[in-house]
């Protein structure tokens, strides 16, 4: 037997309509007002709403059935004596299956209640079907772009980054929309994260480039380098500030962009070796904002990997660290210098540390572990130039040994990167 719940008002002029339904073989649930609409729809679980309102907007009928819509939609008859066309389009934008302007009768409400029911149904499997569209949709952009990362990660065919997508999804019991959202995030903040560690490392890499123009090197055009830092700071700036959340990770944004402001005004003021060290605390407060950052990244995601991607992405900022102490301690002949040359050995001590736990990692490539042979030589002629640094000879070997090394943990930095998504293998 259908199922009905009345809704009327005082003094409306509702025909008995709990009578005339049950009359009809309606089963009523029970009859209220429109402020207990939703609340009674909830609890008694009718099969189709039955309303008699004369006025539904005066009465409030169009709010009752919008938190309706929104909480629990269901069948709706309504019978009215509002003709406007605004009231008809209204209740349609509401999914009201029956709009009735002055047409009651008790011999039409059985077949009313059928119509709207139908209606009701067959606009849920409309909506159904245009959800279902649309997911799938989303879902092949997903797909495309998870593709299109297996493939500029690994160097993979679009068919075998499918396959890949695919077979993962088998395996791990989920729908590969699912698993190519899951794939995008892990690029998305593995490259984040890397971006942010490599404003680390430039934090520095433009200071000790500022000391090489000031005692040049041979061999280093150090006035090159230091303006394709420069350019590469901003980049990372810029990307960092447009892809991450202002509203969680603001705070931190603010700050670094601040501290590279104040860098890049020092750096166009650094034509002295005198200023050299006002430059270095300008740095460092971009290093301190560069950290903050990378370490809420990192903190902040689901991703384990990113541990390796930032370790790595460090032992780029601390070679280019011990460079700039190395250089200043040589150059300048202040406290400054000689404060900086001080912490030199510490700077290589946790060089030394980071590198050994990069090799002891359980993830690990041919790739990684060719990278790592090739750093841990790099890092063996570097520490040689340091302890040459006060000869034009020994500056030339450290800066060149340097870049040798940053290279390396570029490369490094970016299997690791990769490696995020060595699951899909």
């Amino acid at each position: 037997m259908t199922s009905a719940l009345v809704i009327t008002s005082p003094g409306s002029g509702a025909p008995p309509l709990s009578d005339e339904l049950q009359a009809a073989g309606i089963h009523v649930l029970g009859a209220c007002e429109c402020d207990k609409l939703v609340q009674q729809a909830l609890r008694c679980a009718p099969d189709v709403v039955v309303c008699w309102e004369p006025s539904p907007a005066e009465a409030g009928l169009f709010d009752a059935l919008e938190l309706l819509s929104r909480t629990q939609p269901m069948p709706v008859l309504v019978f009215t004596a509002d003709a406007g066309a605004e009231g008809a389009q209204r209740a349609l934008e509401l999914g009201v299956a029956g709009w009735v302007v002055h047409g009651y009768a008790p011999t039409r409400l059985r077949p009313l209640l059928q119509l709207a029911r139908a209606r009701f149904e067959h606009e849920q499997r409309l909506r159904a079907e245009r959800d279902d569209a649309h997911q799938r949709l989303e879902e092949r952009k997903l797909v495309d772009r998870a593709k299109g990362i297996l493939m500029r990660s690994h160097g993979l065919s679009e068919d075998e980054a499918f396959r890949r997508l695919r077979g993962a999804a088998m395996q791990g019991k989920l729908r590969v929309g699912r698993l190519s959202q899951q794939l995008i995030d892990a690029a998305r903040d593995a490259e984040a994260l890397n971006r942010s560690g490599q404003l680390r490392m430039l934090s520095q890499r433009l200071v000790a480039l500022q000391a090489l123009r000031l005692a040049p090197a041979p061999d280093v055009d150090a006035p090159a380098l230091q303006a394709t830092a420069r350019r590469q700071a901003q980049r990372n700036l810029d990307h960092l500030s447009r892809t991450l959340s202002a509203a969680t990770l603001g705070d931190l944004l603010q700050p670094l962009q601040a501290a590279w402001a104040a860098l890049e005004q020092a750096l166009d003021g650094a034509s002295r070796l005198e200023a050299l060290a006002g430059l270095d605390q300008c740095a460092e407060a971009l290093l301190v904002a560069a950290e903050r950052l990378t370490r809420a990244l990192e903190g902040g995601s689901a991703l384990q990997t990113l541990s390796a991607v930032n370790l790595s992405g460090r032992q780029r900022m601390l070679g280019q660290r011990l460079l700039k102490q190395v250089l200043m301690g040589a150059l300048l002949a202040t406290p400054e210098g000689a404060q900086a040359l001080s912490l030199a050995a510490a700077t290589a001590r946790d060089f030394d540390q980071a590198l050994q736990r990069l090799q002891q990692l359980p993830l690990s490539s041919p790739a990684i572990r060719i990278a790592l042979d090739a750093a841990a030589r790099e890092w063996q002629r570097m520490q040689q130039g340091v302890r040459e640094a006060g000869h034009e000879t020994g500056r030339r070997q450290l800066a060149l040994s340097a870049e040798a090394l940053l290279a390396c943990f570029e490369d490094l930095t970016g299997d690791y990167e990769r490696s995020a998504q060595m699951l899909f293998d």
